[in-house]
């Protein structure tokens, strides 16, 4: 699908607030809330918006730590880690990336022994890499046009 300026303007104004009506929207790029509706349902049907999501802090909701954990398989596991990882509910984004490792995770723990547990369950897949998550620099930024 095309995405020409108009729809980019659009796609702006739904990243940074998902919530807001079309006819807001429709005011800030300068087109009719119809016309603003009828250009997203377009681009949801190519796939272009993807959802809709609710972001929540996993700090607010009882979690201590949230780490990113990179595993390099042993020979013959990394297929089984890619199906049992879907299984843990500590993981809330895991990517398989090129590199001396195979996976990275973004994962929240209640505490260090939940780590301690959690990784432990790992280790029979591959060697792991733990680093803790201090602090967000860049949050859920916006993709932008390719220039």
């Amino acid at each position: 699908m095309f995405i020409d300026n108009l729809n980019w303007k659009i796609l702006k104004c739904l990243q940074l607030n998902a919530r807001q009506s079309n006819a807001e929207i429709g005011r800030q790029v300068g087109v009719s809330s119809p016309a603003v509706s009828e250009r997203i349902k377009k681009m949801e049907d190519a796939s272009v918006i993807q959802s809709y999501n609710t972001l929540v802090s996993p700090f607010e909701v009882g979690y201590q730590l949230k780490a990113l954990i990179t595993v390099r398989a042993f020979m013959g596991m990394l297929k089984p880690f890619l199906e049992k990882v879907k299984t843990y509910d500590e993981v809330i984004n895991c990517y398989r990336i090129t590199g001396n490792e195979n996976i990275v995770m973004e994962v929240v723990l209640k505490n260090q022994k939940h780590l301690e547990l959690f990784i432990d369950q790992l280790i029979v897949y591959g060697e792991t890499k733990t680093q803790i998550v201090l602090s967000h620099v860049i949050k859920h930024n916006e993709v932008k046009p390719l220039k």
